[in-house]
């Protein structure tokens, strides 16, 4: 029994366009039949291109179970993320309002010690008004104040 094209990728797990190659490179010797179709010995096929196994096609079938789990474990692991960044931008944006109610309050207490400190500045200043000298005459400033 021969192997078509087909029947040749499926039975070693390669394409048709490689089997196709193959056959064309001189790799593989096949003949046509009466309707066109290659026909390859199954012999002539594994000296070149091993079989696959059902162990490969089971392997093959993990394989992508295992894939399929890896990304839908890594699409959670993204969520994850993503919910924690969300988390980390709303506590960076209550620190912010947190940082400017505090500086408000610190110009509202720097304007109150000023006002404070004013205050002081007046009580301890003396706020009475000086008397002028009195005038004096040229002689008597000569002669000592009298």
């Amino acid at each position: 029994m021969f192997y078509t094209v087909k029947q040749a990728a499926e039975a070693t797990g390669k394409s048709k366009p490689t089997i196709l190659r193959a056959i064309q490179g001189g790799k593989i010797s096949a003949q046509k039949d009466d309707n066109g179709e290659w026909q390859i010995d199954p012999a002539e096929l594994h000296r070149v291109y091993d079989p696959v196994t059902e162990a490969d096609t089971r392997n093959d079938a993990q394989t992508v179970q295992a894939t399929n789990n890896e990304i839908r474990m890594l699409r959670r692991e993204l969520e994850f993320r993503d919910e924690q960044i969300a988390n980390e931008r709303r506590e960076r944006e209550r620190e912010r309002e947190a940082i400017t109610e505090l500086r408000h309050q610190m110009a509202a207490m720097d304007e109150e010690r000023r006002a404070t400190l004013r205050q002081l500045t007046a009580l301890l200043t003396d706020q009475r008004a000086k008397p002028e000298p009195a005038r004096t005459g040229l002689w008597q400033r000569l002669l000592g104040g009298k």
